[in-house]
This record gives structure tokens, sequence and C-alpha cells, in this order.
């Protein structure tokens, strides 16, 4: 047993040593945990065990100088270091507070309206890469709750599955949230029941007024058997479209009225809007904060990579997290990949192929994957791009 236990610090050490001289002197254990899991999977039921003898390696190694960190390294392994001057790849920075994690879990989780499209290039990639970076788990998750303004196409679902597939991002796992209702609503009465919920049965217009003056509407001090027995008027359709909604408690003082007492379920007349998948199933559908949120929890989701449009999402979603006791994964927050050209617009792009202005989703004008693949770009060229970018 020391005899292996040397032999895996000599490991470490070398792994270190050499990630120390790509990074200006500078080791990191995150990528260091990573390369040695990719040397030695056997390890990965340890890696927590193993975190604490990476950081303390680290340390030691990040206590040389770099001139003595390239020799070392030239004297014991100078294979590396010709190799890496060959290849010059460029690298993904680690994630934060790997170590935290037994295994990390990324997502993708578009909503099957539209085909994709270059705008998604990033997040698919960086998700992707990172999950295979780790050897953890990449989840297709399609967020597919609102069946009136962002109403879900059919075959939408199976494009966004072969662009995937073409991009070579396969998912290990899927879920599609439409089937997923239930759950929803099984967490919403439970923050009903607790006080952190409530019906909110205000017309707009007042609640409006109210949130923006800082103050409470009527419907939020009701009691809990109050607010689920409203609750249960709205399942069973006694509220029609627009004349209740279930909102979040939040700090009414916080600085950004949007964060204020968030909606997180809302009611969409079945008949009118049925489903392409459930039909008329449900009339009470999840919010994106409300959904998203709790199954990046439910679903092991342990860093969420998209992009800085949705830093008040994440604001949100604490409060939710904070009342269920969970912990918010890390989260990362990216600029947009502004493509001159070509509309990234998902409306413009449906909207266009309804007016007759482009042919198919695959004409090139477009920006979509099946445009790039017709006119020859690789998903090699793609992923490379995000890497680089």
């Amino acid at each position: 047993m020391p005899e292996e236990n040397a032999e895996l610090a000599e490991l470490i050490r070398k792994i270190a040593l050499i990630n120390a001289v790509k990074h200006e002197g500078k080791a990191q254990p995150a990528p260091v945990i990573g390369k040695l899991l990719a040397e030695k999977p056997e390890l990965k039921p340890k890696v927590k065990e193993i975190a604490s003898l990476v950081s303390k390696i680290v340390r030691e190694i990040n206590s040389f100088s770099l001139t003595e960190q390239k020799r070392i390294v030239e004297e014991k392994w100078p294979e590396t270091l010709v190799k890496e001057k060959v290849e010059e790849v460029r690298r993904l920075p680690p994630l934060p507070n790997v170590e935290k994690y037994a295994r990390v879990v990324t997502r993708f989780s578009p909503n099957p309206d539209c085909v994709l499209h270059l705008g998604s290039a990033r997040a698919i990639v960086l998700c992707y890469e990172y999950a295979h970076m780790y050897h953890g788990k990449f989840i297709l998750r399609f967020e597919d709750t609102d069946p009136k303004l962002k109403r879900p196409v059919l075959e939408f679902y199976n494009r966004i599955r072969e662009d995937l597939a073409w991009l070579g991002c396969k998912p290990d796992e899927e879920y599609i949230q439409s089937d997923r209702t239930p759950i929803y609503y099984e967490y919403a009465e439970k923050l009903l029941k607790n006080g952190k919920a409530y019906v909110c049965t205000c017309p707009p217009e007042r609640f409006r007024e109210k949130i923006s003056a800082k103050k409470p509407c009527e419907c939020r001090s009701l009691p809990p058997e109050e607010q689920l027995e409203r609750w249960k008027r709205m399942l069973e359709g006694q509220y029609k479209e627009g004349e209740a909604v279930v909102r979040i408690k939040t700090d009414l003082n916080h600085p950004n009225p949007a964060v204020r007492d968030w909606p997180a379920l809302r009611i969409i007349d079945a008949e009118k809007h049925p489903h392409p998948r459930v039909g008329s199933k449900y009339n009470v559908w999840p919010l994106y904060n409300f959904a998203c949120g709790l199954d990046d929890h439910l679903m092991g989701v342990t860093h969420i990579i998209r992009g800085k449009e949705h830093y008040t999402n994440m604001v949100r979603q604490k409060y939710m997290y904070e009342y269920l006791g969970w912990q918010y994964p890390e989260a990362i927050h990216y600029g947009r990949l502004k493509i001159v050209g070509a509309s990234l617009s998902k409306s413009k792009i449906v909207q266009g192929i309804r007016e007759g202005i482009y042919k198919d989703w695959d004409d090139p004008r477009l920006a979509t994957f099946a445009a790039l693949r017709r006119r020859g770009i690789t998903p090699e060229a793609i992923r490379k791009l995000i890497i680089d970018v």
C-alpha cells in the first residue's frame, strides 16, 4: 500500500509540474485531477480522498520557481515538453470548485421551438467538453413548458438531437420537461405550504404598482391554508388564464424589481393552446425559473454554463434554493457570440421560413447548424472556434 501511494503521489507530482509549466508556474488542482482520472479511471470512486493529496502536492509545486519546475520536467519527462510544443492546442480553463463534487454534471437546455443555430454552439460545446474533460455527465433537457408564447414543435425535438449528434456532442441523458409537470406541482405545493410562495390573483397592473413601490400585494400575507386552496382552484380550472399566478417570495427591497416576488407557475388555456406532446392534460405550467431551477438540482447539475443574460435568473432561483435547503450549482456566465451577416434570432428565422424568405432550415443565408452543414463547415471547426474564443 505505501508503494502504491508513493506511485500515485509521483504521478500527481508529474501532472502538477507539467500543468504548472504550461500555466506560468501555477498549477491548478482541478485540471490535475481531470488528467489523473483520465490516466487512472479506476480512481474515480476515491476522487474526494485524492483531492486533498492533489491540493497538497499542487501547493508544493507552486512554491517552486518556474525555472525550477521546467528543470525538473526537462530532467524527468522531457518528452512531454516536446509534445506540448508540437501540439500547441488551446485548452479550456478549469471549472471552479470541481473538487466539491463527486462528478461534474452539465446540461444544455433548449426550447424545441426552432432548430439550433450557431448562437447555441457555445453552450453546447462548453457543456459537453467540460463534462468530457472531467469524465462527467452531459444532459440534454428540453424546456418545453410554454405551449402558448414559445410553443414547442414536435419536429424540432428530433432536429435538435440530430444537430447535437452532428456536432459530436451526444448527451449522456435526456429529459423533457413537459413529462415532469407533476414534479413541479409537488414542489409548488411544498413552497406554498411552507409560506415561501403564494397564489397571486391581483391584476397585473396593480401588482406592478405594488412591486415597484416595494410593497406586498394583498395576496402575499394570506395563510398557507388559503394559498393551498387557491392552488387547488388553479389546478381544477376555476381560475381563467391570467387570473392567478404562483409567485416565489423574495426581498421586496431588492434593487432589481425583476427579482421581487417572481412568477413561478401560471395558467394557460389548455383548449386554446394544447401542448404538442401532452395535449390538454395540464392547464398550469411552470415558468422558466421555476422548472429550470428545480431540474438543475434534481438532475444533479454541478456547473451551469450559460449567457450573461441569465445572471438575474440565478439571483431569482437562489431564493428558491434557500427555501428548499439546497446548494446552488456553480454558475459560469459568458457573453453572447455575435455573427455578422446572419440572424441568430429564432423568431426571425421562423418568420423568414413562414414568409418564404428562406427556402428551408438549411438555407445558406442562415446560421443554423443545418445551413452550416450544407455549406461544408465541419463540426470540428465549430468546436475549435468555441474553445479558442
